[in-house]
């Protein structure tokens, strides 16, 4: 799984008695003592040395020429397929892949770090595009071969895998896609890319053929994917009583009442959790209000967690977690109950669509807006430069 979607203790708990699993490489402190700092050298130096072992070792296949995949995804009735290919950097300097959130500087350094000491990207960034009906139809057509890999993963969702032998007409039908969005890994495509000028600027014979100018990636058409709600944990009340922070709900125009429902059923209200008790805090959406300013988080962010809780940047303080639709809202509530938090948000999912739009307005969403699942598998495609 992606190495940023696990803890320390969850990252070393799924690859214990597994050698050939790759977060011995992008997450090569859980092979350290438990006290290492995880942006130290020795890290880096591990994670070389671990991903040199298995390709030494043959756990992973290098293709001999260019090669695309399709990759499908199963999950319970959901299922997506991408298309698994390099994207060149300039493309992403230039908007033609376009961002939606901010990077934080230290996650941001540190996966610039490893795919520079490694000359590798051993997971793929998350792309999607607007829907096209040629694309699809080579798609559908290249799934009826054998596959090369079909496997159901412990968690439950199966992954296929195809090698499109004959792949120029998808990479031209690409071609004529105006751009497309980076829909989850803006550490990983920010990071490729600042590896990749870095490479250019360190070559005096750089001609642009080189494979450090092409980053790691998987194209899902957009109507196919899945936006889990990124639910929110603050550690404390910011100094206020439960009663207290109630009444400033409703003293700031929202209506607050009790409710037996973990999940807000649509847009214009979130679940907060508060007490042992789920409560409804709803208001009236904003019509005449930008793409950004409409979103839920947006709302909840400027409203509630800034000027009463005191999260005045999400980005970067430590009293607020957050946590992917995937879990539940039962984590929320185990969170509050055992003190790790004294309040949480359960929200309703941003839609692809408000992604789009707002990457085409060259805005920038809050932090935490999407959750896609399912991730992408780490492990099936490395690109080595």
């Amino acid at each position: 799984m992606p190495y940023d979607v696990v803890d320390r203790d969850e990252a070393a708990a799924l690859a214990a008695g597994n050698p050939l699993s790759l977060l011995r490489v992008d997450r090569a402190e859980i092979d350290l003592p438990p006290e290492t700092d995880p942006y130290s050298d020795v890290v880096y130096a591990k994670a070389l040395e671990n991903f040199t072992r298995l390709q030494k070792e043959g756990a992973l296949i290098r293709e001999t020429e260019k090669v695309v995949y399709l990759y499908q995804q199963i999950m319970g009735n959901h299922v997506q397929t991408g298309i698994a290919a390099l994207c060149h950097i300039d493309d992403y300097e230039n908007n033609l892949i376009k961002k939606h959130e901010k990077t934080r500087k230290d996650k941001e350094d540190d996966r610039t770090r490893l795919i520079g000491t490694l000359s590798a990207d051993t997971g793929p960034v998350f792309l999607t595009y607007r829907d096209r009906g040629e694309i699809d139809r080579f798609v559908n057509e290249s799934k009826r071969a054998m596959p090369l890999y079909d496997f159901t993963a412990p968690d439950g969702i199966r992954h296929t895998v195809w090698r499109v032998e004959h792949a120029q007409q998808l990479v031209d039908d690409f071609g004529r896609i105006a751009c497309a969005y980076v829909a989850d890994g803006h550490h990983r495509t920010a990071s490729a890319v600042r590896v990749g000028k870095e490479r250019r600027g360190a070559n005096p014979a750089h001609t642009g053929g080189e494979e450090y100018n092409w980053f790691l990636a998987v194209l899902f058409p957009a109507s196919q994917l899945r936006i889990l709600p990124y639910n929110r944990c603050v550690h404390d009340l910011n100094g206020r009583t439960e009663d207290g922070l109630i009444a400033e709900l409703k003293g700031a125009g929202f209506v607050v009442e009790d409710t037996a429902e973990s999940v807000p059923p649509g847009p214009g209200e979130v679940r907060m959790y508060l007490g042992g008790r789920w409560r409804r805090v709803a208001w009236t959406p904003d019509a005449k209000a930008d793409p950004i300013a409409r979103l839920d988080v947006t709302v909840l962010q400027e409203r509630v967690l800034g000027p009463l809780l005191g999260i005045d940047d999400p980005r970067t303080s430590k009293r607020i977690d957050f946590i992917g639709g995937i879990r539940g809202t039962g984590e929320l509530e185990r969170r509050v109950t055992d003190g790790r938090a004294a309040v949480a948000f359960s929200m309703y999912p941003t839609t692809v669509e408000q992604l789009m739009d707002i990457a085409d307005a060259g805005a920038i969403m809050p932090p935490k807006s999407t959750w896609f699942e399912p991730k992408l598998r780490s492990g099936l495609f490395i690109h080595t430069f």
